[in-house]
């Protein structure tokens, strides 16, 4: 079994279902709504654990009902809750999403809370964690200062950082430099490399800006167009899985945390990469974030139907 570390945001989710998106200024009725746990990095922490790694996830949470739906979410996953540490004078992050039932999209606002004032502090006491880990996984929905003392533990121990540069923030380039793994989509490679990445050559023009901040290898996710990656010598492209799309929130953290996963179990980048893609294809057949996080046993199952690859279930 592989370890995951880093910190991230825990967050919950109040999410919408509707038939179409309103425009601005309309009223739809919606069908229902789910409480739910969620978070760039808690979706990517279990992700991982559901993906049978041992994760640490270093988070704030408020003492508040939005507090409550996590706390039951990590006892019911049995994932470690020692560095989810409680913050009395802040509010849990919370997202508010809508899914539109016709497509699968969504549509998401988030107010952080507690998780701004994560700090390099909150890190630092988890050292002896990033010691025994196989992969460092980190987002960009927190500030800035926890995400580099996890960057400096990943260098002190030897251990592969993957950054997912989620959702976009206003941080200086030099947060990429020496990164192992930079996995954004369209959207978030655009907005640091100044790349629009529609095509085969744009792709391979983010990779190289990406390469010129110091990154080591560029996975790019494009949705329904697959996956790019560049591993500084060639580009390679995986197809996206066809499969039935109920909700595509989270798709992108269960590709993430599969991927770690997977690398923290010395499996190669092209298997890891191969095993994320299965994983994110599987979570958008289900509905809700966390919750449509894929196990262990679908994905492998998946990886042998899809590529002809057999791992340890």
């Amino acid at each position: 079994m592989g370890k995951v570390v880093g910190p991230g945001s825990a967050i919950t989710d109040v999410t919408g279902y509707v038939q179409r998106f309103p425009v601005p200024g309309q009223t739809v009725q919606g069908n229902r709504v789910q409480f739910g746990p969620g978070g760039k990095g808690s979706n990517q922490m279990t992700a991982a654990h559901r993906a049978g790694a041992d994760v640490c996830l270093i988070a704030r949470r408020g003492e508040d009902f939005p507090g409550q739906v996590l706390r039951e979410h990590y006892q019911n996953e049995k994932m470690s809750q020692k560095y989810i540490l409680a913050t009395p004078d802040q509010s849990t992050g919370m997202a508010l999403i809508e899914v539109e039932q016709q497509s699968g999209q969504n549509r998401i606002a988030v107010f952080l809370g507690a998780n701004e004032v994560l700090s390099r502090e909150d890190v630092r006491m988890a050292e002896e964690e990033f010691a025994g880990a196989g992969a460092v996984l980190v987002q960009f929905e927190t500030g800035l200062e926890p995400i580099l003392e996890a960057k400096e533990l990943a260098r002190t121990y030897g251990v592969p950082l993957i950054v997912n540069p989620a959702p976009c923030r206003d941080f200086p380039p030099e947060v990429f430099s020496g990164v192992d793994y930079v996995t954004p989509n369209e959207t978030e490679a655009e907005q640091y490399t100044g790349v629009p990445v529609r095509t085969a050559e744009d792709c391979e023009e983010a990779a190289r800006k990406f390469f010129a901040l110091g990154v080591k290898n560029v996975i790019l996710t494009l949705g329904s167009r697959g996956v790019f990656w560049h591993d500084g010598k060639k580009g390679t492209t995986l197809d996206a899985l066809k499969v039935p799309v109920v909700d595509t929130t989270g798709a992108g953290d269960a590709f993430n945390g599969a991927f770690a996963c997977a690398l923290s179990e010395g499996l190669s980048p092209d298997v890891a990469l191969k095993f994320a893609n299965c994983a994110a294809a599987l979570s958008v057949t289900k509905p809700g974030a966390s919750l449509s996080m894929p196990y262990r046993n679908e994905i492998v199952a998946k990886l042998k139907a899809e590529y002809g690859i057999e791992i340890e279930k």
